[in-house]
């Protein structure tokens, strides 16, 4: 079955009825409005495609869109437009205002459903992935990667980027042992001449920055450093 709700918003509560059958038996979640003042009352940013009549009531289907596109929150819901006004400007207006489709009155319900199912395919090719924001978290120590901000127990810590970078290496490996050699390629591989002993200042920084935590860091003589869980 679809995951896909869809909204039909006409002023013909008959072709509504038709319309909610047929794409219900189609798979997908459907809801009607009878218009356009009705199908502003639900909340629109539920739905993954609408079908709009353009000649309701006192609002069309074209200023209906328009509020949609205005608002951040609608503006990239596909939009059908089913009509009896087939003309070419008016098809042109549709989809200057920003319609996927626009299918002409009468139509077939096959027609109706194939459109359908090609807006919803290409919508979903051309959506962009969000990247989740990323973040380490061990109990109340946070790490955020997109604004790299390090807080303990909600309080950011002032951090350079080299013991963020060893922070970050340390909770994404918990438990495991890096050595000096390991931590100098990983943390200041863009630099030519490092000392063990930079390595060994920024980890007491680090463990008096992290306050308990600090004593998390622990050091495996002869081998290097860890965080031990």
């Amino acid at each position: 079955m679809n995951q896909y709700r869809i909204l039909v918003v006409d002023d013909e509560e008959d072709l509504c009825e038709i319309l909610q059958f047929n794409l219900e038996t189609e798979g997908y979640t459907v809801d009607v409005a009878y218009s356009a003042e009705e199908a502003l009352k639900k909340d629109i940013t539920v739905y993954n495609l609408l079908l709009l009549d353009v000649m309701m009531g006192e609002m069309s289907g074209f200023k209906m869109t328009r509020l949609l596109h205005d608002n951040p929150k609608t503006a990239n819901i596909p939009v059908i437009f089913l009509t009896a006004k087939d003309s070419e400007n008016d098809r042109l207006t549709g989809f200057n205002i920003g319609a996927d489709d626009y299918i002409s009155k009468p139509f077939s319900i096959r027609e109706v459903t194939a459109r359908v199912k090609a807006v919803l395919r290409r919508f979903e090719s051309n959506k962009v992935p969000v990247v989740a924001s990323q973040s380490l978290v061990y109990e109340k120590l946070e790490m955020h990667m997109e604004n790299k901000k390090v807080l303990l127990d909600g309080v950011e810590i002032p951090f350079t980027k080299k013991e963020f970078e060893i922070l970050k290496l340390f909770l994404e490996n918990k438990n495991r042992v890096f050595s000096r050699d390991e931590m100098l390629s990983r943390v200041w591989s863009d630099e030519v001449i490092v000392l063990d002993r930079t390595i060994d200042v920024n980890i007491t920084r680090l463990r008096k920055k992290i306050g308990s935590y600090g004593k998390n860091i622990v050091t495996r003589l002869g081998y290097g450093y860890c965080f031990e869980e």
